[in-house]
């Protein structure tokens, strides 16, 4: 057995955080580092903070991926400190529950008692605590950070504790809005602590490796910059086009360039108003080769679609995104169709 903990950087460490929040963003492709400028901004980009429309800004979110086994939640709470500082407190819970742990379905006697059956969640949470000001040094130029605290739990099986640092700007210059956010700064942390003892029938037949007491999960940093312009047609109507390039240097990704050092992932995004009163809302991102049926590449993309109402400080989001799309392929055929359907509410007043 061994006891001594592992430290690994698996590529895709705390993903959770990377579905994103809102509404807004989720039909835009994931867009925001440049325009975020509501209470999701703890999120997407802290120094959007500093665009609060009201005194209080509270913003709920629930979304449900994979045909809504998956549950992603979040909450929060933004308001200014003055008129150039603010903050948020936002809360991120994504899980799948009621999964039925079936070891002990058979009985000592080689019989099948359902009773035996328990039910156990594996579920991540994150709290961010997220501060923007204003820059007096350059003018337009806002910067923000946030100071994540993760908590993941598998059933009894195992749970861990993390902590990690981000950090953003955004520049407004002639009509242009420009954003950077670096998230995991520091590298981000999980210290994982296992219960051996759930394991060890397993690992009489896979091996000892599940029998480590304890293990620490490091976040590598990823950087999002992010670049925008608003194109007004008339007195009511306009158009906000937005992109976002997400760099990750933990190795390869499917993603549209990847290299050993250096992985680019873009996103676009366009919002269409009338009357800054209702929003329709798509974008792209997730572009992936994927293997056909009749062993060719090809490239995919995940499309998104979005409408929103704003009226009087409330703001209602509804968003579709398609995280898993099968086509058919010369003679081979699926039909997997697998949708998130995303539903937010913001509210805001003085």
């Amino acid at each position: 057995m061994q006891a001594n903990a592992q430290v690994r950087t698996p590529k895709y460490s705390n993903e959770f955080l990377n579905i994103g929040v809102g509404g807004r963003a989720l039909g835009m492709g994931n867009v925001q580092s440049a325009i975020a400028n509501d209470a999701t901004a703890g999120f997407w980009n802290p120094a959007g903070l500093l665009q609060l429309p009201n005194k209080h800004n509270v913003a709920l979110m629930h979304s449900e991926l994979f045909a809504g086994i998956v549950k992603n939640d979040f909450a929060t709470y933004a308001a200014p400190l003055d008129s150039t500082s603010a903050f948020a407190v936002s809360i991120i819970r994504t899980g799948v529950d009621d999964i039925a742990d079936t070891r002990n379905l058979v009985n000592e006697y080689g019989y099948i008692n359902y009773d035996n059956i328990k039910l156990f969640s594996v579920a991540d949470y994150a709290l961010l605590l997220s501060y923007a000001r204003k820059s007096n040094l350059i003018k337009g130029l806002r910067v923000g950070g946030s100071a994540k605290i993760i908590y993941r739990n598998v059933g009894q099986f195992a749970n861990a504790y993390g902590f990690g640092l981000d950090a953003g700007v955004q520049l407004e210059r002639q009509g242009w809005q420009f954003g950077l956010m670096a998230k995991d700064i520091t590298t981000t942390f999980n210290a994982w602590v296992h219960n051996p003892d759930e394991f060890r029938e397993v690992a009489a037949i896979t091996g000892d490796s599940l029998l480590i007491k304890s293990s620490v999960e490091i976040t590598l940093p990823r950087l999002v910059a992010g670049v925008a312009h608003y194109i007004k047609f008339n007195d009511k109507v306009g158009a906000l086009v937005a992109a976002d390039l997400d760099f990750t240097f933990d190795g390869r990704r499917n993603v549209l360039l990847d290299s050993e050092v250096l992985s680019l992932d873009p996103h676009l995004g366009l919002e269409v108003n009338y009357n800054r009163l209702v929003f329709v809302r798509t974008g792209i991102n997730n572009v992936q080769q994927v293997r056909n049926f009749d062993y060719t590449q090809s490239w995919k993309f995940q499309p998104n679609f979005g409408v929103g109402i704003a009226s009087n400080g409330l703001k209602l989001d509804l968003a579709l995104t398609r995280i898993a799309d099968t086509t058919p392929t010369n003679n081979f055929s699926s039909n997997v169709r697998l949708s998130s359907v995303i539903v937010s509410l913001g509210y805001s007043f003085d």
